[in-house]
Parts: structure tokens; sequence; C-alpha cells
């Protein structure tokens, strides 16, 4: 039997054997920091990949889809500052070329490193930059803090974890770091999130977990409904462990599909709580859906909804706007069966307003975590869903963001 043992003190990607990574200021973006880093196995790994359902991709993205038709890749190059997004013939040459230089920093072929980058859409890369900071990186084992922090952009802090569980006695770590604060409304995908496993897992089985963990984190975050071209989640399995192979259909895959998910949870929170500007994690649970599919809608349709994000920003418990963003959410709804709470605060029972202090309802809402349920009572669905308040801090953050 295999066991989940949540974050792995100072966890990150490179908590996973056989992984290195580092970052260097390169000189990319904005008021200055680490900026460019890198994240490689010693060895040759299984990878799978999830990208933006924007129909506008990045020259990154494009080109890690192509690397990864395979199924192998061994190293990722990310840097902040610049997307490199809608940047023409230009753009994919630059990203292609720094995948050539990673490679042959590290003695691989350009088709084994996967590339992401971040920042300003329509900017081209300082090509001359990235190829100075690859030369500049050092890896080691506690690399994966530097290429967390290499990869923010508007984000206050750097996004971490790993968790360890065992496989016939055998431990395995599963690491990740992310990024993210703004243009966050995913759609198969998250901002940038690299994930590292030293597990023996079977490729196809390992696809199927990823999406199966990101449709229950980073798809159910939502700060202000704007799906990005740059949108990745990259995941490398290196096998290092020496366990035996995970597969699909077994105690041990369910172990791995329990961790990997638990990452993904954790870094998704971790986003939404990050959002520009915000003050609040906003985390709205939908009980008694008519499926998990509507459930999934309505929770993310209320997280949302900008009425209801500026409320919770204003402590003002007007739970009608909960209720008018179900109502618009395209799930099922019954206005006589919704019970809506504010923590364990009910403030519609079947359809109908309930008796509840003003006072202690503007109290949860001006509290870090927001929990708010939502009872539809047509089905057996259930789902969760994060956001974050809505603040003048956002509009000061984007409308300056370049100038």
């Amino acid at each position: 039997m295999a066991q989940v043992t949540i974050d792995v003190p100072g966890g990150t990607i490179t908590s996973a054997k056989g992984f290195l990574a580092g970052a260097t200021h390169a000189g990319l973006k904005q008021g200055g920091g680490l900026d460019l880093g890198i994240c490689y196995s010693e060895v040759p790994c299984v990878a799978v990949g999830l990208f933006t359902q924007n129909r506008v991709k990045s020259a990154p993205v494009l080109l890690s889809q192509r690397h990864l038709e395979n199924g192998r890749a061994q190293a990722i190059v990310a840097n902040a500052g610049c997307a490199n997004a809608c940047t023409g013939d230009r753009g994919m040459k630059d990203a292609r070329e720094m995948a050539r230089r990673t490679a042959e920093r590290l003695g691989l072929e350009p088709e084994d490193v996967l590339v992401a980058s971040t920042g300003v859409i329509g900017v081209g890369l300082p090509i001359q930059r990235i190829r100075r900071g690859i030369e500049a990186i050092t890896f080691s084992r506690q690399g994966g803090h530097a290429l967390a922090s290499a990869i923010t952009t508007t984000d206050t802090f750097a996004k971490e974890i790993a968790v360890l569980f065992t496989v016939d006695g055998m431990a395995v770590d599963i690491g990740g770091v992310a990024k993210g604060a703004g243009m966050i409304h995913p759609d198969l995908a998250t901002m940038l999130c690299f994930l590292a496993t030293d597990a023996v897992v079977d490729g196809a089985f390992m696809e199927r977990a990823l999406r199966a963990a990101v449709e229950v984190s980073f798809n159910m975050v939502t700060i202000d409904g704007d799906t990005s071209p740059s949108d990745m989640v990259l995941m490398l399995a290196n096998g290092v462990a020496a366990n035996k192979p995970i597969a699909e259909g077994t105690a041990e895959g369910e172990a791995f599909q329990a961790a990997l998910t638990d990452v993904c949870v954790h870094l998704a929170r971790c986003v939404a709580r990050d959002g520009e500007g915000a003050t609040r994690l906003i985390e709205v649970t939908v009980e008694g859906a008519a499926s998990v599919e509507e459930a999934r809608v309505a929770a993310r349709t209320v997280a949302g909804s900008p009425l209801v994000k500026t409320a919770v920003h204003g402590g003002d418990p007007n739970w009608g706007r909960i209720v008018a963003a179900l109502g618009r959410s395209g799930a099922q709804v019954d206005c006589d069966r919704i019970d809506v709470f504010l923590r364990d605060m009910c403030l519609m029972e079947r359809g109908a307003p309930c008796s509840f202090g003003r006072d202690q309802a503007r109290e949860a809402l001006m509290a870090p975590e927001v929990p708010i349920t939502v009872r539809l009572n047509v089905g057996p669905g259930s789902a969760t869903a994060w956001g974050c308040d809505l603040s003048e801090d956002y509009v000061k953050i984007n409308s300056e963001y370049t100038t």
C-alpha cells in the first residue's frame, strides 16, 4: 500500500530525486530579481504537458507542444518579463534558440528541452541576455526555490511544494512550482506550472492523472476571467526512485493520483490567494448540483463574479449576488431549493432569506479566507473553486503594467 505525506518541509520541484535547478538575473524583468531559470533531470524523463486553449498561443507553447510529441523531455527553461507571444517568426526563432542554448549547456538534444515564457505580450525577447543568462546559471538540489522566484511576474511570493509517498517501500516524491497572479482563468492548464517526480510511472497514465488533477485544481481558479496565451503545465518523471512501475487501476496509481492532486490544489490555492491586488482568498463549494460538471460551472461562476468579488472586498454581506451568479452559470438551479452559507452562517435557506447577524457576516467576509457554500439540492454533484477579492490595487496594477 502507498501512503501520502503532504508538504515535505521546504519542498519544491527539486525535492524529487535526480532533478537540479538554478536561476539568474538576466535583466528581463522590470524591478530586477531572478528572471531566467532551468530545471533538468540527470537522466531522460517521461514527459507530458497541458496547454492554454486560448487560440492565440505563444511561441514557447507551440514549440513545447512539438517537443512533447514523443512523450520525452529532460529539461525546462523558463523566463519572466516577456511572454514571447504575438512576436511572429522572430518569436519562434527565439524560442528555438532558448531550447538549443539550454541543450548545449546540459549536453542534451534541443528536442529534449521544453520552453516557457511569461510577461508582456507583443514584445520580442532580448535574446542576447537570454544567452548570457543560460551560461550564468548554476545548478543544485536546492535550486528549485530560485526557479520558483525566477518565473514570477506580479506575484508577491513564490509558489512551491513537494509531497512524498511510498511504493513497495520505496520513497517517491512529487514536487512543483507555479506562478500566476493576473490574467488567470485557466482552461486545461494554468499560468505556468512545472512538476517533477522521481517515480517510475506509465506515461499514458501520467497524462490522464495530470488532466484529472488539473481539472479540480487550476481549472477551478479564476482571478479576472482572462486566459493567457502562455499557459502551460509540464510534468517530468525520471524514474530515479526505481519503484515498481505505477499504472492505472492499482493502489499505487490511486496514491499517485492523490499526491499529484494534492500538489496541484496547493499551488492553485496559492495562485488564487496571490491574485493581483487581492486581500482575501475566496473558496466556493457547490453541493447538490445535477452533475459534477454543473457543480464546477456554478462554483467557478460565483468565484469569478465581479460583484461577488467586490462584495467580499468591501465586507458587504450582499448574498443576492451569489444567487444571481448561480442563476446565470448555466447549471440547473431551482431557486426554491437553494441554501447559501458563509462559513457556517446560513444566509439563505430553501430560497428564502435567513436571519443572521450582519456584523458577524461582515467579520467573516473580512477574514483572510472566505468560504462560501452553496447547496443546490437538485442532484449529487459537488465541486470547489477558488478566487479572490477585487480591489482598487488590481486596477492600478493592470492600468500601469507597461508604463
